[in-house]
């Protein structure tokens, strides 16, 4: 009996063919497909997108496109044609539920009627080109948005006050690069290396620091520049950097991000001064602003945040995101090598060469137990 045919009446092998598995395969899959389409889920989807369609294409006509320049209690601010229109959402749009915890943000153009007065009502929010967000500080199961169609990302750290955090900076540039966007850190209030009031031995250390950063991120591939608000040092290279183009300021709290966005446009944007006790910056900016500059281009101010949580990222993905350690990583012995104590370890034995960063190295070791943390909660 071992390998015979398997032999049925006339009917049935023409139904089957000679392979029943592969019909019966092919029959469930079939008959899948067919039952999708008798799910209220699946209906309930269809005859909203199919509403969400109509009402669009009935309002095309009366419809104006914006973009949105914040969001404040007082509604959503868009500017059309230079003007500001306050607008609020269409009921509809209300309930559309999504992975975002927010459905619209800065930076996003979108269709209103207007009705009067300097007011509208959003209809449809555009398909987002880029997108920076993170994930929801209070149910981590959605993502926060904080800005939409922007080209890159302006990581904002500082030294001494508040101190450089490279496990924070890693966390934007990964945010960055998986939302569309270019990394760009900029160093702020160089000025402090040069401070006479702080220890001698205090500014030979915070001046070692902030070379050790910025050569692990030159090797790393992300563009550094040093500034200072204060003496003006390395602005030209800001502005260079951020002309014709759409950029966020993101960071902690202190850094100086509204400082320097002051010395842009010429604004009076309101500065935070650092907790001394804590070494930590005050709130300051409390809601994100899209802002025309001078020179050609927009910039975001962001509220400063004390922590940064990448949305959606697996735990096999993070090295990926560290450049130097995944190439170095595929010269190590064991395929799934996580780099901390393997014997025979590229990547370790890279470090004690000085050939990969023990600042990144570190920042890497960070997230990979916080993203497993976060994987296990969940």
């Amino acid at each position: 009996m071992a390998g015979k045919r398997w032999e049925g009446c006339p009917l049935e092998e023409a139904y089957f063919g000679d392979d029943r598995k592969v019909g019966k395969a092919q029959r469930k899959r079939a008959q899948d497909k067919d039952r999708s389409q008798y799910k209220k889920t699946d209906r309930a989807k269809s005859d909203k997108k199919t509403l969400l369609q109509s009402s669009l294409m009935e309002a095309n006509d009366r419809l104006l496109r914006g973009r949105v320049l914040s969001i404040t209690p007082q509604g959503i601010v868009v500017d059309y044609d230079g003007r500001k229109i306050i607008c609020a959402l269409k009921g509809l749009l209300k309930k559309d539920k999504s992975q975002f915890k927010n459905l619209v943000t800065v930076g996003d153009f979108v269709r209103f009627e207007e009705s009067g007065g300097n007011e509208g009502t959003i209809v449809h929010v555009e398909p987002r080109v880029s997108v920076l967000s993170r994930a929801d500080n209070l149910s981590r199961r959605k993502a926060q948005l904080i800005a939409a169609n922007i080209d890159q990302v302006m990581i904002v750290v500082s030294v001494i006050s508040p101190p450089l955090k490279p496990f924070l900076v890693d966390r934007y540039i990964i945010a960055a690069r998986k939302g569309g966007m270019a990394p760009i850190i900029i160093v702020n209030k160089i000025d402090l290396l040069q401070d006479l009031s702080l220890e001698p031995e205090q500014l030979e250390q915070e001046n070692a620091l902030h070379q050790a950063f910025l050569q692990a991120y030159e090797q790393a591939g992300v563009p550094v520049i040093s500034i200072s608000a204060v003496t003006g040092d390395g602005m030209d290279d800001l502005r260079a950097a951020m002309q014709g183009k759409a950029s966020v300021f993101s960071g902690q709290s202190g850094v100086g991000k509204s400082s320097l966005i002051n010395v842009m446009t010429g604004l009076d944007l309101r500065i935070g001064e650092v907790v001394e006790r804590t070494q930590k910056g005050s709130h300051t900016t409390t809601t994100t602003n899209l802002i025309q500059l001078p020179f050609g281009g927009w910039c975001i101010d962001t509220p400063g945040i004390k922590s940064f949580g990448v949305w959606d990222l697996k735990f096999d993905e993070v090295e990926s995101y560290f450049s130097e350690i995944h190439a170095c990583g595929r010269e190590c012995k064991y395929p799934r090598c996580s780099h901390t104590d393997e014997p025979d370890c590229a990547v370790r034995i890279a470090i004690e060469e000085g050939k990969i960063s023990v600042l990144r190295y570190q920042s890497y070791q960070y997230l990979i137990h916080s993203v497993k943390q976060e994987h296990l909660r969940r």
